[in-house]
């Protein structure tokens, strides 16, 4: 009943009907077009918004030991448990060769910042306050599950005819000093550094035009994966199980993770977020630097035609529950 519920109120927000809208759009084939200038530059609003705020509140807050404890646990499960475990599932079961197959756990070991913010949003429609430090977290996962997928193919390699493997290093600086984490990381400098008087003449910007900016943006992602839908038509049926099952598991995984480390419901519901969330924006071109080899629309397709709007719309509500469920 709390799922329906918290599904309902997630499906009636004025940002998830306009990402439906263009979900739709895209799917019927429809004419309209969204500027890729104003992509960009709602993209860069969100993260700054979002930095900023999580750079404010860790301020506040300080590095506590809950901090630490949450930051390393999304290490761990971003750089190790699952990459390895999408790229188990797609070469013992799916058949898949091991360099594709490194290449969409590295987008499933990253996560989401959009679907992060996505999130954010439903647990302030609801009245709820996740710990302040959730941010930096989010930081911190983007690039340990694009560099664990790429050690996954650099073993493969090891073992095989290509001893030299994927190129990591440079991998890792497109992955670290690539437009989202370099705006997202300086916001939330910026955010921990302006003091109290700095914020609240921030506050317009930062609050003010949040919902609508990121209702353009999830109108112009929704519109990019209903045009990504056909691509699932035809032989799709395996990925497109995993595409759904694999944020399922992470979700699991991270509520409980979250749940056994002390954050609060809302907290939790964040946590499960990033470990369910694919990225679509930052592993892409690390991996394509790393792994040229592989298939470069395949992870992306699944990231986003699939794991990103079942996320946006059934998935946070269900997470939500889940932390719920876990804090009774």
């Amino acid at each position: 009943m709390e799922f329906l519920a918290s599904a309902l109120h997630n499906l009636l927000s004025p940002m998830i009907l306009f990402f439906a809208l263009g979900l739709l759009a895209g799917a019927l084939r429809s004419e309209l077009s969204i500027p890729k200038g104003l992509v960009t530059g709602a993209s860069l609003y969100l993260l700054m918004a979002v930095g900023f705020r999580g750079g404010a509140e860790l301020a506040q807050e300080g590095l506590t030991d809950r901090f630490l404890v949450t930051a390393l646990a999304g290490l761990v499960l971003g750089m190790l448990v699952l990459p390895g475990l999408a790229f188990g599932v797609l070469v013992r079961l799916g058949g898949m060769d091991p360099v594709n197959a490194a290449a969409i756990a590295s987008h499933y070991g990253s996560i989401s910042v959009v679907t992060f913010v996505t999130a954010t949003n439903f647990l302030a429609r609801r009245g709820i306050a996740p710990e302040g430090f959730m941010t930096a977290v989010m930081a911190l996962m983007e690039a340990p599950g694009v560099i664990g997928g790429i050690l996954l193919a650099r073993r493969h390699a090891a073992s095989g005819a290509d001893r030299a493997g994927p190129a990591l290093w440079p991998a890792l600086r497109e992955t670290l000093l690539g437009a989202s984490p370099v705006v997202l990381l300086g916001s939330m400098l910026v955010g921990a550094l302006v003091g109290e008087d700095g914020r609240a003449m921030m506050d317009p910007f930062i609050l003010d035009l949040f919902p609508g900016i990121l209702s353009v943006f999830l109108l112009a992602m929704g519109l990019t994966a209903g045009q990504q839908l056909s691509a699932f038509a035809s032989g799709g049926g395996f990925l497109g199980l995993f595409a759904v099952a694999m944020p399922l598991v992470g979700g699991a995984l991270g509520a409980l993770a979250g749940s056994l480390i002390g954050l609060s419901v809302g907290g939790t519901t964040l946590f499960a977020v990033l470990a369910a969330s694919a990225s679509y924006i930052a592993a892409p071109a690390a991996v394509r630097l790393a792994l040229p080899e592989a298939n470069p629309g395949l992870p992306v397709t699944l990231s986003l035609g699939v794991t990103f709007p079942f996320n946006v719309i059934l998935g946070i509500p269900l997470y939500y529950s889940m932390a719920v469920w876990l804090h009774r």
